[in-house]
Formats: structure tokens, sequence, C-alpha cells
């Protein structure tokens, strides 16, 4: 196992982990080799094509991964999802073609030298073993000559991979650059000018409306709604009645089986045996109530060996007894340390025990425990309410009840949202999954009720009705939208305009106070300040001020139009990073670019080779 274990952590050990064992992950294109080639295909990518088993395991793999990372299943956007694994699938397969048309491949006799190094397929004189080699692959179910065709696909992707991405230059010099620019400081003064104060000095035209819808039209769509009528459960809305006294005990019985395999009680015996073991035990049990020594009356009256030594047994392990365990841990239940057992009757004959030692926790009260007790026999009563209320609107929906029938018989609150918006949805239910389901289009022609699905720590059942499909909206319909964005582009070019006449008055910092308008002053600040917008922080450094003098910068913004009034730019004069954290820097920075020129060069190569997706077969794998 050791020699397996350090062989995965081998170049060779991770390329069969990568193909053989887990999804593969190169790029973050993800994919999976089985050994059989599933004939249905999702995409026919120039010569090659991707399977629908392969789609499926890689779906099937990158879900869960995502799911470890999110509590709640329900932000999952299983579209996006789907989108994703199969770029990065059609990714791979482009990059294997052309790296077979690039000869870019490893020989058999380089896979064999590197294999013969390995540990693993070494015998005990540090020689390669075939006999090794050949267990190796018969546990994993392959061919010689599919490890090798593994190996080297995987390394001519790297070869190409390394091509590509290992190209990518940023020199010294202007990783020094980027790092002053994140130095540099200077006093700000801001005012920003709300395209909504200059709403009302904006003045439309039929023919203004008529020209943007012209120019537009095929950009102004209704937004696909549907009116939801909809129905949520969550544990916590659960009422329960209160705890009785039996569900009290049967927590209280839970927990001390829980804390039972931690007895660190130890015990000492006493053992009778032959016809007269019960008269012999009552006798000693009388000396022992008398105040005799245990351990002494062990020695003499035993008929276990155990008895040499004072009867000591040891730590208590039920499993000794065998079929007497129950029998025995209910005698020695309660005892501290040096109270005696009655004589018990076992299939060893007549026994006596006591308690020597107790190194384990003292098991609690019941009534020291009652409030904790009753907040776990709550919940328990709780969740198993919930889960049966789940189980119970679940089959209701299965047997086509409408959502107001389930809502009145399982006494539940029904509520609705109209206009409930397939994209940008900002309702109480935005999650992905709920939309999906509500735009499911099987719910959406029987106008059934959805499962449940669950929505952080609860779930929700949904019905959709009155289906409104995107459509391009007639001019009548677009006029609201259109007059929106017709007087914020307007209004906003007004507070432009304004905000450059007053740059143009603004020299010094004296002018500054002289405005018609007040200045937020902000101090000195850099270019990781969160006082200004992102746009803001770019135009704040954009040009540099006349020595004892400013400079004032207007520009449009996402509020209208903002003014930026700077003094000089200054740089502190010694970087906070050493050397290494500089080349660190730059290599982050050429992984970053070297990435940008993979995503052009698969660009270049979706033109080289052409990339059919079977929509039929894509529309089945996602259960559309």
């Amino acid at each position: 196992m050791d020699k397996l274990r350090d062989f995965l952590k081998s170049w060779p050990g991770r390329i069969l982990l990568i193909l053989c064992l887990s999804p593969l992950a190169l790029l973050g294109v993800e994919s999976y080799f089985g050994g059989n080639v599933d004939p249905n295909q999702i995409a026919q990518v120039g010569e090659a094509s991707v399977g629908l088993s392969e789609y499926q395991t890689a779906v099937n793999s990158r879900r869960s991964e995502v799911l470890e990372q999110v509590e709640d299943a329900s932000l999952l956007n299983e579209d996006v999802l789907h989108e994703q694994v199969l770029k990065g699938l059609i990714d791979r397969t482009l990059l294997e073609q052309q790296a077979g048309k690039l000869g870019m491949t490893v020989s058999d006799d380089t896979i064999n030298r590197l294999l013969r190094q390995e540990e693993i397929f070494q015998d005990a004189e540090g020689n390669f073993s075939n006999d090794q080699f050949s267990n190796f692959l018969r546990q994993r179910g392959m061919t010689k000559n599919q490890l090798f065709a593994e190996f080297r696909n995987q390394l001519s992707l790297d070869q190409l991979n390394a091509s590509i991405v290992g190209t990518a230059v940023y020199p010294m010099q202007a990783v020094s650059q980027l790092i002053d620019l994140q130095l540099e400081s200077r006093n700000v003064w801001v005012h920003r000018f709300n395209w909504q104060d200059y709403a009302d000095k904006v003045k439309l035209s039929k023919a203004d409306i008529q020209s943007y819808y012209d120019a537009n039209k095929d950009t102004l769509k209704s937004a696909a709604m549907v009116d939801l009528a909809y129905i949520q459960l969550s544990p916590q809305t659960i009422k329960v009645d209160e705890v009785t006294a039996e569900e009290l005990q049967q927590q209280y019985e839970a927990y001390k089986q829980s804390i039972s395999a931690t007895d660190e009680r130890k015990v000492s015996q006493i053992l009778f045996t032959g016809k007269d073991a019960k008269t012999r035990a009552d006798k000693v049990k009388a000396r022992l109530n008398k105040g005799e020594a245990f351990a002494a009356l062990a020695k003499a009256e035993s008929d276990d060996p155990s008895g040499e030594t004072g009867g000591d047994i040891g730590r208590f392990n039920p499993s000794v007894f065998g079929s007497d365990a129950d029998t025995v841990q209910e005698a020695l239940k309660g005892l501290s340390v040096g109270d005696v057992t009655a004589p018990i009757k076992t299939s060893f004959g007549y026994q006596i025990f006591t308690v020597t030692e107790d190194n384990g926790k003292k098991t609690p009260s019941l009534e020291s425990m009652r409030d904790e007790l009753t907040a776990k026999a709550k919940e328990y009563k709780r969740q198993e309410i919930y889960a049966d209320k789940v189980t119970s609107i679940n089959d209701l929906a299965a047997d086509g009840f409408s959502i107001e029938d389930i809502a009145q018989q399982e006494n539940v609150s029904l509520k609705r949202i109209k206009d409930y918006r397939k994209v940008n949805n900002k309702s109480a239910l935005p999650q992905p999954a709920v939309v999906k389901q509500a735009f499911d289009e099987f719910t959406i022609q029987d106008q059934a009720v959805t499962a449940g699905v669950e929505v952080g720590n609860g779930t929700v059942w949904l019905q959709p009705s009155n289906y409104r499909p995107t459509k391009t909206l007639a001019l009548a319909n677009a006029t609201p939208r259109i007059t929106q964005i017709l007087r914020q582009q307007k209004a906003t070019a007004l507070a432009l305009k304004d905000a450059k006449a007053l740059a143009a008055g603004i020299k010094t910092p004296a002018d500054i106070s002289k405005q018609s308008v007040s200045f937020q002053a902000l101090g000195e600040i850099n270019r990781q300040t969160t006082q200004l917008t992102d746009k803001e922080r770019g135009l704040a450094f954009s040009q540099q001020a006349a020595d004892n003098g400013v400079v004032a910068i207007a520009s449009e913004t996402e509020m209208g139009a903002t003014l930026l009034v700077g003094d000089r730019i200054k740089t502190e004069q010694q970087s906070p990073l050493s050397d290494m954290q500089r080349a660190q820097t730059a290599s982050i920075i050429r992984d970053n670019l070297g990435q940008d020129q993979l995503q052009d060069y698969l660009d270049y190569l979706r033109m080289v080779y052409t990339v059919e997706i079977n929509e039929s077969n894509m529309a089945n794998a996602q259960g559309r």
C-alpha cells in the first residue's frame, strides 16, 4: 500500500489517477475516461465526438463538487452547470485533435523509461518486474496499450498547454510599474450629479421614441413570466406539542447509550461455580456487607483465575459477557467505586462484582439535563412532523391536487407572486432551482403542482399559471421602457454638461470652495479606496496635476456624472514587496495572461474544426 501511495504521488501515478479514477480537470476542462464509448453523441468536434455517457458523468461529477461548496442546493443553476461542462469537454476534444495534428506525442520508449523508474513496478532488488506491472494492469482492468495510449494523450495535452500558456510574456519592468501604480496616492474632492435631478428638464418627442424603437426593436422584448402560486414549509414553522415524560425519558436513554461506549470503570469479580455456588455466593456477600475486603475474599473464595489478583478483570466491557451482557450491565448500572452487587446468576455460575476505579465522566441525572433533553425531544418531534408533512404534500401534488386544495388540506399558507420572471428574478423566490421548476414546459402545460423543491432549510411547492413567453414588444408596450432609457440618457448628458462646466473653472485648491456646488473632501486616497466606485477610482488617477495646482476630471458614471478634483499624485519611494514577492506577482500575471491566450487559441480552433451539438440529446440529458 505504501508503494501504491507513493506511486500515485509521482507524475505517472497522478496521470493514471486522473485518467482512471476521478473526473479529469485540465484548465477547468472536466472529463472522465471510461472503458466504453457511448454511441450516443452530445457533440461532434471535427472528426471526434463527445459521448453522452462521458457528458453525463462529467455533469454528475461537477454537480457533486459544487454542492460540496454550497449549503443550499436550490442556488445551483443547472443550465449554467450543463453549459460549462459541455464547453469543457469540447475544449478538451479540440486540444486533443490539435495536439495530434501538430505531432505532439510521447514515444513508447519514453513512457517505458519513466515507468521503469517507479518503485511500485520494481522487485526487492530494485529491478522492473513484469509480474508486478501485469498485476497492476489486471487490477484496473486495463491493457498495456490502453494505459500507454491514455498516458500519451494526457502528456500530449500537457505539452500543447505548456506551449500556449507558457509563452505569456510580462517583463519584470512592467510588473514593477504595475506595483508602483498601487502605491500612488493623492488628495481628492468629489461631487456627484444624479441624473434623476435633471429628469424634469428632459423633453421627449414621439419621433425620439419611434427612432429608438426602430433602431433597437430586436432588443426590446418582454420577459418570460408566469403568475406563481406557492406554499412554503420549513421545520421552524412546525408547531409541536409539549414533550411528554415518556419522550423525555427516551431522549435520556439515548443520551446514556451514546456515552456508554466510553465506560471507563474498572471492575473486579468473585465467581462461584458448582452445585453449592448460590449458597457460597450468599455467604460471601454477607461477609462483604460486614466490611471484609473484596480483594481478599476474591483471592480466597473465587473459582476464577482472576481471584489471584483480587478479582480484577480490567475495564468493563459488555462483549466479554456474551449473552449475559445485559444482565451484568443492569447490575452495574449506577454503581460507584466501592459499591458491590448482589450475587448474579450467569452462564458462568454466580458472580459478585465491585467497581474499583472510575476514570469516566459521571452520567448526569435526567433532572440536571431536563432543559437540554426537552429541546432535543422537541426538535426530534418537529423534524419527524416536517418529514411526514413533506411526504404528504408530495403525494397530493403527484395525485393532481391543486395548490389551493393542498394548502387548505395541510393547513399551510398559500402565497402568490404576480409576473414571476424567468430572468432577472428579484422576487421572494429567486433561486435558480425554483425558477427552473416554475418554467418547466410540462408543469406549465399541465398547470401542475411541482414536487417539493428544497430551498435553504425548507421546501417549496409551485403551481405556475398564465405563462407569457418572451416576444418582441409592440411600440405601445415598449414606450414606457424606451422613455425611461432615453430620459436617463438625456438627463445624464445634462448632468455631464454641468460637471464639465464646473471642471473648466477649477485650477487651484482655492477654486474648489468658489463653486456653486459643495464638494466632499475624501482626504488622501489610493487606488484601493472604497470611497469611490470602480470607474471613479480609475478616473481619480487618470491625470496628473500641475505643481501646486489641482486637476478637475468630469465623466459620465453609473448614477449620472461625477466631478473629481485631485492634487498632485504622489508615489511611495519604497515598495512594501520584496524581490521574491515581485517575482511571484509576475508569475501570477503571466499565468493569467497565459489562460487568456489559451482561450484565444480555443476560439481559433473552433474556426478550424467544425463543432456541432446534438440539441436533442442535450435536451434529454438535461431532463428537458
